[in-house]
């Protein structure tokens, strides 16, 4: 299993931006990068630079993915008839943890790898603790029922910090999650801007 060894929020300040949109993040109170010589001045970034900067920042959204699984996620958008760069969102969207996140039955991307790998989540009734299960549409996935107590899930629920986008129809009483269809990058409630098409422009050249 990949472990983050560092600090998550680093991530932010390294790319500068608050990917995850969270109120802790400490990119609200030190724009600049993290360590010794995170305040020094930006230079302008080269092309390669730029696409880097979008892969990293894409990459890091979904929590501890590896660069092996990434680039795998990658290969197999470009295997799929239409827009790669459309087809690499979708497909991030439709693993597991990326739904249950959505759902709001965990605060973070992070809790939610940890959540589905400690068998608390069920995809149309069995039991599954993959984090990359890759769910179809028309899925339901919910919490299973001795795990509905658990603090986490209540107080990610009842938090305002996010919103549930629209390809996730959710029964928050029941905590049950329907993912209704592969989401388009539009429609997909990013806290800051993502450029999958430079990230195919990265692994392309």
């Amino acid at each position: 299993m990949s472990k983050r060894h560092s600090a998550k929020y680093k991530l932010d300040r390294r790319l500068g931006e608050n990917i995850w949109g969270r109120a802790k993040s400490p990119v609200n109170r030190r724009s600049y990068g993290p360590g010794e010589h995170g305040q020094r001045r930006k230079g302008k970034l080269s092309d390669f630079g730029v696409q880097l900067h979008a892969k990293q920042k894409l990459k890091g959204f979904y929590g501890n993915i590896t660069e092996k699984q990434f680039r795998r996620t990658y290969d197999q958008a470009a295997r799929i008839k239409g827009n790669t760069a459309e087809n690499l969102v979708g497909l991030l969207e439709s693993r597991l943890d990326a739904v249950v996140y959505r759902s709001k039955f965990v605060p973070t991307v992070f809790a939610s790898r940890q959540f589905v790998n400690h068998g608390h989540v069920k995809v149309n009734g069995r039991r599954v603790t993959i984090p990359s299960f890759r769910c179809k549409p028309g899925d339901v996935v919910e919490v299973r029922e001795k795990s509905r107590a658990m603090a986490l899930v209540l107080e990610a629920l009842e938090s305002p910090e996010r919103d549930i986008p629209d390809y996730i129809d959710i029964d928050p009483k029941a905590m049950k999650a329907t993912y209704t269809r592969i989401p388009e990058l539009a429609d997909v409630p990013y806290a800051t801007r993502m450029e999958p098409n430079l990230v195919v422009e990265f692994y392309s050249s």
